[in-house]
């Protein structure tokens, strides 16, 4: 990211009065502080929050959903949901030891001298948390990240899907009033440790209301009428426009390149394009067919198919897969997409094909760089009575290429259609990830799911 980060781990300070004056302070590594400042704290919580949301967890969304097609090694398990208890433990331990810790730390420390960073912590765990119980349902959180503290707190309880989302909202809130601050009442101020939004808190603030906008229709199923009725409110409460996105930037160093081009640089054929989205950018003319694919070995564009293995095919394209290559995390296209599905639940299909409308216009403008008439003269052209469900869906499927989202999208509504590869492991699409290894084993009070079938709980 923009400059080399270090990770800096938050060390217990150990003392005893025993030691010998000779020696003190030489038996404190300088790569362990005992204390860490708010900008290295912020600087570090954004390196996690990009590992947790570009990585594995995004490739695998990606293969689940079509979108890619796992290939070889690994990623071929990934295509076949022959994913087991260990596979994604590196990713579960991030969450918690690399980016909840630090987003929590950051929280405490900031306090009420420096809101600007207390309300970008929030809005960075709420985001954190939220994907995490999103692949695995039910997650410990209202006890967690408290091992410091002892064995008591070794084996933290397992929260209710519910209860975390109904937190996250509760966090956003916080971090909105936070953010909403005048400058002179922060002690500290964020700016350059900010990589994705220098520091501007109004930018931060509408991301704030992108991720409740999200977690308020992720309830889509559990409250249909009432879901839609929030998302509108608060659509209009935010103020969101054109432009308001949130990117995770990568630098031009080995250590710092987008997350997905330095697992093709260096997995080179594990992962190519999916089939499935490949074709439908084809058939539809799309203009971001160029930008999301690169050029399949016969110099045009193509996809592997679900239940193959073939590499001849398209790989990603420059947009996301350049080395520096910003990647989306939080985009105002989304906001318009899940304010179409509002009213669209509501029956209000005219508002509903308005807000569509834009929202492709949107995507196209942010993608390509400008509009493309002939495309929106046809996919951007929708009326009361043309809209439906699934021309909303499919197109932010198309939108939300190499986010996590669109597995969460895919999960609440099933469209666009897909089917299950025939050569998989299991009778349907992953609907969930299974029980990190090390939970099952070592907290008592986990609660274990080996099947990748059961859904989670706003989708029930």
């Amino acid at each position: 990211m923009k400059k080399t980060i270090l990770y800096i781990s938050i060390a217990l300070l150990l003392t005893s009065t025993g030691c010998k004056k000779w020696v003190e302070g030489y038996d404190v590594s300088p790569n362990s502080p005992s204390d860490v400042n708010l900008a290295s704290l912020l600087s570090s919580s954004e390196l996690a929050a990009t590992s947790v949301f570009t990585g594995q967890l995004a490739r695998s969304a990606s293969i689940f959903t079509q979108q890619s097609a796992g290939t070889d090694f690994q990623m071929k398990d990934v295509a076949i949901y022959n994913v087991t208890e260990s596979d994604n433990l590196n990713e579960w331990q991030t969450i918690y030891s690399g980016a909840l810790i630090n987003m929590q730390t950051m929280i405490d420390k900031a306090g009420t001298e420096s809101p600007y960073y207390a309300g970008i912590g929030r809005i960075l765990k709420s985001m954190t948390i939220g994907l995490a119980t999103d692949y695995w349902g039910d997650i410990p959180y209202s006890e967690a990240l408290q091992g410091l503290n002892g064995p008591d707190f070794f084996n933290p309880k397992y929260d209710k899907q519910q209860d975390i989302i109904a937190s996250i909202q509760s966090e956003l809130d916080k971090a909105i009033l936070e953010l909403s601050k005048n400058p002179e009442d922060n002690k500290y101020l964020p700016g350059a440790d900010d990589f994705m939004h220098g520091g501007d808190n109004d930018a931060w603030i509408k991301t704030a209301y992108i991720i409740k906008l999200r977690y308020t229709n992720r309830l889509s199923k559990k409250d249909p009428s009432g879901s839609a009725t929030t998302v509108l409110s608060l659509f209009d409460e935010s103020g969101l426009n054109s432009g308001n996105d949130l990117f995770a930037v990568f630098g031009p160093n080995g250590n710092e390149l987008n997350s997905w081009n330095s697992f093709n640089v260096n997995r080179a054929g594990y992962v190519q394009m999916g089939k499935y989205l490949v074709e439908l950018l084809k058939t539809t003319g799309d203009p971001r067919l160029p930008l999301y694919c690169s050029h399949d070995e016969a110099g045009g564009y193509s996809g592997t198919a679900k239940d193959s293995f073939n590499t001849n095919t398209s790989a990603l394209g420059t947009l996301y897969g350049d080395p520096t290559s910003p990647l989306p995390l939080a985009l105002y296209s989304e906001a318009l997409y899940i304010k179409a599905e509002a009213h669209f639940r509501l029956g209000q299909n005219a508002e509903a094909a308005a807000a569509f409308n834009e929202a492709v216009k949107e995507s196209i403008k942010r993608t390509t760089g400008g509009s493309n008439p002939t495309y929106e003269a046809t996919y951007a052209n929708e009326d009361a009575s043309t809209i439906t469900l699934e021309k909303i869906m499919t197109q932010k499927y198309i939108d939300m290429f190499t986010q996590p989202e669109v597995w969460a999208d895919w999960r609440r509504t099933e469209l666009p259609v897909l089917q299950p590869n025939p050569e998989g492991v299991l009778s349907g699409i992953p609907q969930r990830l299974k029980t990190p290894i090390d939970e099952r084993i070592n907290n008592s009070n986990a609660v274990v799911v080996s099947n990748m079938l059961q859904k989670v709980w706003w989708n029930q």
